[in-house]
């Protein structure tokens, strides 16, 4: 069978840059297969997706060399022109949309192509049944849920029947029940309309179900492993790469178990029984005892209640927050998570009542709640706005007219705090994500605030970052005693990294209790479109109690980093 996807030798440079990001890269992806392509931050994986689908070399130069052909086009072909042949879904859908109502944002493409109306409208019909969007036609994409987002997006490529379909990374800001209805979707559509699917993403766990024929690992700008997930489960190539592998995997590892074992690429199919003697030494190994949390209570809020052009977001939110506490928020997206972290932060308006420290705070200003409550945002290049570490950090200080003396003193103590001093006057353009994030987290701490709401703080990051940002703030935590609220779709962050979950649905609190407790009751699962960690699914299978089992595994991966410390 000839290739769909072939590149050969192939070697991109963008413009600005001194070396190249990807480096003599040789590939073929087959008519019909399903690719996921993984790699940590910065190793080129989407500057291939970007080759595929023509934003490379059109909308951002280089000087590329080497051969790349796709569906017989050669790289260089117009985006127009390729277009035809891959659809891209991107991973922030809200870019993506164009029309002002679903109907049109799904019609878009055959409008351009001046299809005419009854042939458009039934193609609308048709693909809009299929996505399970045609309830939604008459609604604004923006008013959607993120997975009702991903589906009008799959529809609006779809229904230009492109023989290649180009995901990137379209689970990084979904909760966990919405991926797997994605992940569903896109099988169902590979496998009823003879398309190519290639995937970009750093969750391989959650992407095996959709039965994956091969995956690339991509670093440094080269492929450093291909083939078939049942070939390299086996290896470790993931962890040498900074990805995680299959949380049920990893486990097995640690357990020595896997010895006993074949096929890890699925987990329900694995004949794990022959391992619960090692699972249930492993548990006795790694016993762990929770630590008591402090009960000196920071904050309460009392019927907290948002309402946004006469739509309750939040329905009376009532909380008690104890100082140096690790709080996880969950819940499906939509559900007003962050409409409660920005009402904490007066970032919206809110009634009901807010006290720290048993003083009311309602009443105060933006200002006066960074003073005791700093807010972290997803994406660091948002919060920046300074061009050197130093300044960034000072900055929060300097508009509050602090003496400088005091600024400079105050600033190279948190530099040092956050492992940023050698870094105090390097352009931050030139940092890491994660030292990205640090440096945000750095400029909050100065105001010295006791409680941090973070939003999202590992989303679409690889596992490298992941232990850095989440190792980080577990120290802040132990140093500063900070009491920290963290809104997180990763399930086992969760049990890893929090002494409490908060289980958001319809602007309410449904279930407050240890994340272990939230994941071994069903109805809190189902309501808050959550899922349980594969532990959870392993333990099951071996007869063993999957609250143990992730307890001795997280206790487990704390002992072993602290050799490698």
């Amino acid at each position: 069978m000839e290739a769909l996807i072939s590149f050969k030798d192939f070697t991109f440079k963008y413009d600005l840059q001194k070396n190249p990001t990807l480096k003599k890269i040789n590939l073929e992806i087959f008519p019909g297969e399903k690719v996921l392509i993984v790699g940590p931050s910065g190793s080129g994986k989407s500057t291939i997706g970007s080759c595929l689908n023509g934003i490379l070399p059109h909308l951002h130069k280089g000087e590329a060399s080497g051969k790349l052909s796709i569906a017989g086009l050669p790289f260089g072909t117009s985006i127009a022109e390729l277009s035809e042949k891959v659809s891209t879904i991107l991973q922030d859908t809200d870019g993506q949309f164009i029309g002002l109502s679903v109907a049109e944002d799904i019609a878009f493409a055959l409008e351009n192509d001046g299809l005419i109306h009854d042939e458009l409208v039934s193609k609308v019909a048709y693909w809009s049944d299929k996505t399970e969007t045609n309830k939604l036609l008459n609604h604004r994409p923006q008013d959607l849920s993120g997975g009702q987002k991903q589906r009008v997006s799959l529809a609006g490529v779809l229904i230009d029947e492109s023989p290649i379909l180009l995901f990137d990374e379209p689970l990084a800001n979904l909760d966990p029940q919405t991926c797997l209805e994605t992940m569903a979707l896109i099988k169902d559509i590979h496998e009823n309309n003879e398309v190519t699917t290639i995937i970009i993403e750093h969750r391989i766990e959650e992407v095996l179900p959709l039965g994956i024929d091969k995956i690339v690992v991509v670093n440094d700008g080269e492929i450093v492993a291909t083939g078939s997930p049942a070939e390299l489960l086996k290896t470790e190539i993931f962890n040498e790469n900074s990805l995680r592998e299959p949380l049920y995997l990893s486990a097995l590892k640690a357990a020595n178990a896997t010895k006993l074992l074949t096929d890890f690429s699925d987990l329900k199919s694995l004949e794990v029984l022959s391992a619960k003697k090692l699972l249930t030494d492993f548990l006795d190994t790694y016993k762990f005892t929770d630590k008591a949390v402090s009960k000196n209570n920071i904050l309460s809020v009392k019927n907290l209640s948002v309402n946004f052009a006469q739509h309750e977001v939040l329905k009376g939110i009532n909380l008690e927050v104890q100082e140096g506490e690790k709080i996880s928020i969950v819940g499906k997206n939509g559900v007003g998570k962050s409409t409660f972290a920005n009402a904490l932060c007066h970032f919206v308006e809110a009634s009901g009542e807010i006290l720290y420290r048993e003083q009311s705070i309602i009443a105060d200003s933006i200002s006066e709640r960074a003073k005791k409550i700093g807010y972290i945002m997803q994406n660091p290049n948002l919060m920046i706005s300074q061009n050197i570490v130093s300044d960034e950090v000072a900055a929060g200080l300097r508009l509050r007219h602090v003496d400088e003396k005091m600024i400079q003193d105050k600033v190279e103590e948190i530099l040092k705090v956050c492992g940023l001093y050698p870094f105090r006057n390097w352009p931050i353009s030139s940092l890491s994500y994660g030292q990205k994030k640090r440096v945000t987290i750095a400029s909050i701490l100065i105001l010295e605030p006791e409680i941090l709401v973070l939003d999202e703080p590992t989303a679409a990051q690889d596992l490298q970052s992941y232990r850095e940002i989440m190792d980080f703030l577990d120290e802040l935590n132990r140093r500063l005693h900070l009491t920290m609220i963290m809104i997180t779709h990763d399930m086992y962050l969760i049990t890893e990294y929090s002494d409490r979950t908060l289980v958001f649905a319809d602007g309410k609190i449904i279930a407050d209790s240890s994340p272990y407790q939230i994941l071994e009751n069903e109805d809190f699962v189902k309501m808050g479109n959550l899922s349980q960690p594969s532990l959870y699914q392993l333990a099951r299978q071996t007869d063993t109690n999957p609250v143990l089992l992730t307890k001795a595994f997280i206790n487990f991966q704390n002992q072993e980093r602290l050799k490698h410390e």
